[in-house]
């Protein structure tokens, strides 16, 4: 994968002074984590390969990935005043904004940064999924509908922490709007429906409470972080945010150049996604493997293919090799093993080891 997350940035010539602007640390100057970038990479080059799971220690830079790879990726064209996001070449259908009557033929459009949403554990479900505007309907009797936090995700990421923590009642509404892409809100006179698009990240520690079996299945890869017990890697991470939080504008200049060619490679691999040729073979191999394993469904085979599909683009291969569905079968299959109670060892090798005997077969 040539990705240089752990390239040299340019030399800063000079402290910059701060300004008000809000800097997010890039995405290319991260340490370590491979697993974790590059799975959220190629979710950001194929979002239907499904969300990602990110389980391990606190502190591994979890929260600062998802939000350096929403600042890298290119700006998206939105309507001016919808709070939905919309796509001023493909509206939604179910906009209730661009398709309330007298909405204009010709809005006006502006481009934004792909949204990175925060849904916090103690979130209502007002607030999730929108609710009654109270000051307004106060104010003059009417009933206006304020869109909530997965209205603000959609065509972006909506990052949970602690995911394994989350209530029940919003798990099973986070199942919805994964299973349709809408969010339909039906409460106080209201019916709303608009569309809601995200990637799906989650992180959280194993240690803490399993995930609900529906919800880890809506997961397209699932990868593991630990901190790294490597002195140097320890280090740079140490010079590398001391340097951010000194001088934000600075280091994220000198930071420009690998973040430009990354962004660059991003809009390449999505519009080799057209022309991607994936063979036959390799489409046998993948269901060999998944019946191996006893995944349950199909989605297994679905997400190990398009997340294979993407590496292949990413790499700027127009043909997906059997080399590109090896390096992504862990975390695309990890987390949809069943239990076996005469097999103590962890997904990991289970999915190595299948991976071997189908190559020997």
């Amino acid at each position: 994968m040539n990705v240089a997350l752990l390239g040299k940035p340019l030399p800063v010539t000079r402290r910059r002074r701060a300004t008000a602007v809000r800097r997010v640390f890039p995405f290319t100057a991260m340490v370590g984590q491979r697993d974790m970038t590059q799975a959220l990479l190629l979710a950001a080059v194929d979002p239907r390969i499904g969300g990602v799971l990110v389980l391990g220690d606190r502190g591994t830079g979890k929260s600062t990935a998802i939000r350096a790879l929403a600042a890298l990726l290119p700006t998206i064209r939105v309507i001016a005043d919808c709070p939905y996001n919309c796509d001023p070449a493909a509206i939604s259908p179910n906009c209730p904004h661009c398709n309330a009557p007298g909405a204009t033929a010709s809005p006006r459009t502006r481009s934004i940064t792909v949204p990175a949403i925060d849904l916090p554990l103690g979130a209502t479900e007002d607030r999730v999924v929108g609710s009654l505007d109270l000051e307004r309907a106060l104010a003059d009797g009417s009933k206006h509908f304020e869109p909530g936090l997965l209205a603000r995700a959609h065509r972006g990421f909506l990052y949970i922490d602690e995911v394994n923590l989350l209530e029940d009642h919003l798990v099973d509404l986070l199942l919805d709007v994964a299973a349709s892409g809408e969010n339909l809100v039906e409460r106080e006179g209201l019916s709303i429906r608009h569309p809601a698009r995200f990637v799906l990240v989650g992180s959280g520690n194993p240690e803490e409470g399993d995930l609900r079996p529906q919800l880890l299945d809506r997961f397209g890869l699932a990868v593991e972080v630990t901190t790294t017990t490597d002195l140097q890697e320890r280090i740079e991470v140490l010079r590398r945010r001391e340097a951010f939080e000194a001088d934000p504008e600075g280091f994220t200049q000198a930071w420009s150049e690998p973040e430009t060619a990354l962004r660059r490679q991003i809009e390449e691999a999505r519009a080799l996604m057209r022309r991607v040729v994936t063979p036959d073979s390799l489409l046998q191999t993948v269901a060999r493997l998944c019946l191996a394993l006893g995944t349950d469904g199909l989605r297994g085979e679905l997400s190990l293919l398009r997340a294979a599909r993407a590496l292949a683009c990413l790499e700027g291969e127009h043909v997906v090799l059997p080399r590109h569905m090896r390096a992504i079968a862990v975390p695309a299959l990890r987390h949809r093993l069943r239990r076996n109670p005469l097999d103590e060892g962890s997904a990991t090798p289970r999915v190595e080891r299948a991976l071997a005997e189908l190559a020997e077969a």
